[in-house]
């Protein structure tokens, strides 16, 4: 059996959620299984071993989760990205576009020293705007941005295309 199918048996579909027409990918259960979490934090992070991952950064919320058990297994730092008003020092922001909307995340702006390599880690990549904003900080503080990770990609979404060029690796594909 290929390493895949054990994590994609952890993942629950929801349909109609948070509305009508969507189906939902589901990880609690992956996370609460022990061997599926620990399979999907070592295919998150293979694909960056000895490539000097100085740092991981993770966005709110699900990829602190992620990031930093990545982190862990690159011998790397870990970088949180969160909504505004959560950090206490010095922030540098990007805003962003929703499918209504826009929104905005923060980064410590000491956070990243110029030219540290850095891997952006998170559960999903869908339409790719959380994931650019990411980027483009990670960009502004002059990191060199090694990959994007993501245990789910929703491919129809697109989002890959907004991340370009970073080189995007994902788990599962859907």
């Amino acid at each position: 059996m290929d390493p895949i199918t054990p994590i994609k048996k952890l993942i629950r579909d929801i349909p109609d959620f948070p509305k009508k027409g969507i189906l939902f990918r589901d990880i609690t259960p992956l996370l609460a299984d022990p061997s599926g979490l620990a399979l999907s934090i070592e295919l998150l992070a293979n694909p960056f071993r000895g490539k000097r991952i100085d740092l991981v950064v993770g966005a709110e919320s699900r990829g602190f989760i992620f990031g930093t058990a990545v982190a862990c297994c690159l011998s790397a730092g870990f970088v949180l990205v969160r909504k505004p008003g959560k950090l206490p020092h010095k922030k540098v922001s990007m805003s962003y576009e929703l499918e209504y909307g826009s929104d905005s995340l923060e980064m410590h702006a000491d956070s990243i020293v110029a030219g540290q390599r850095v891997l952006i880690v998170d559960d999903v990549l869908a339409t790719g705007g959380t994931m650019k904003a990411c980027c483009d900080l990670v960009n502004q503080l002059g990191g060199e941005l090694v990959g994007v990770a993501v245990l789910i990609e929703l491919a129809g979404l697109q989002g890959r295309k907004k991340v370009a060029p970073a080189s995007v690796h994902s788990v599962l594909q859907y």
